[in-house]
């Protein structure tokens, strides 16, 4: 359904769910979380799909939390939909790391926030030439949530994960390929074929065996991942209650930049 805000198809064995909301660059709100979780879900208890490719439609991968929306709906109370759109996200996060079948980003275009964490709590991640990471959180007074801070150290080292956290540099694609936030990185109309590509192949594998090296790497590295998640709401939550977090979401909304007081 084109009014959908995540767009399912399935072909081959191969899912793929388009984020579609392009108008705000997937931006993610609500109906996007929950139809997301719902996707994700159906693809992990359908015997018929084998791998998942997750991507953005139009321009952008996911630009994160739909800050105007979470301003518009509760303008004195942002956080109390802020704590409802980390409860979805951390949901998808959680059925794509439990799943015991192959989940790759098709990175399309921009990921910030939300996005950003998205594509980092799948598999493998093939990135347009021309798209960018940000991590954005603090820049809006908010903290990482969706398994950015368990999965960015993994992938990039503590250092460069402080590095992002601190200073929240935008990330050019050679850059997120130097860093190891990426697998590959090819041309825009590439992106999607090659992540075709690569389901097609795992597709057509020892699917038990996949599964189970993927529980195994998410113990090894991973072990924790249901506990960090509860500190990553804990933390969005409190700093969303702040005034920094207040104003942050007001100047994004006011597209200026944000009066910090620190506090």
């Amino acid at each position: 359904m084109s009014g959908s805000a995540v767009l399912k198809t399935l072909e081959g064995g191969v899912a793929v769910l388009t984020l579609n909301r392009p108008e705000t660059f997937n931006a993610l709100d609500m109906a996007m979380g929950r139809e997301l979780v719902d996707a994700l879900e159906q693809c992990g208890e359908d015997r018929e799909t084998k791998v998942v490719i997750v991507t953005g439609a139009g321009k952008a991968f996911c630009s994160g939390g739909d800050l105007k929306m979470m301003r518009d709906v509760l303008p004195d109370q942002p956080v109390v939909v802020l704590r409802q759109l980390t409860k979805l996200l951390h949901r998808a996060v959680t059925d794509i790391r439990l799943m015991h079948k192959p989940v790759i980003a098709a990175v399309n275009g921009s990921a910030g926030g939300a996005g950003f964490s998205l594509a980092m709590a799948c598999d493998l991640r093939v990135m347009s030439e021309k798209a960018k990471l940000r991590q954005a959180y603090t820049s809006n007074g908010l903290v990482p949530d969706g398994g950015w801070t368990a999965f960015v150290p993994v992938y990039a080292g503590l250092g460069r994960a402080f590095e992002l956290a601190l200073l929240d540099p935008v990330l050019d694609a050679s850059t997120a390929l130097e860093w190891g936030l990426v697998n590959l990185v090819v041309p825009e109309e590439q992106v999607m074929p090659v992540a075709r590509q690569w389901a097609e192949r795992l597709s057509t594998g020892a699917l038990f065996a996949l599964g189970q090296v993927k529980s195994l790497l998410n113990g090894a590295v991973l072990p924790s991942l249901e506990t960090l998640l509860e500190r990553e709401r804990q933390g969005m939550i409190a700093a969303g209650l702040t005034g920094d977090a207040m104003e942050g979401i007001t100047a994004f909304t006011e597209k200026r930049p944000p009066r910090f007081k620190g506090q």
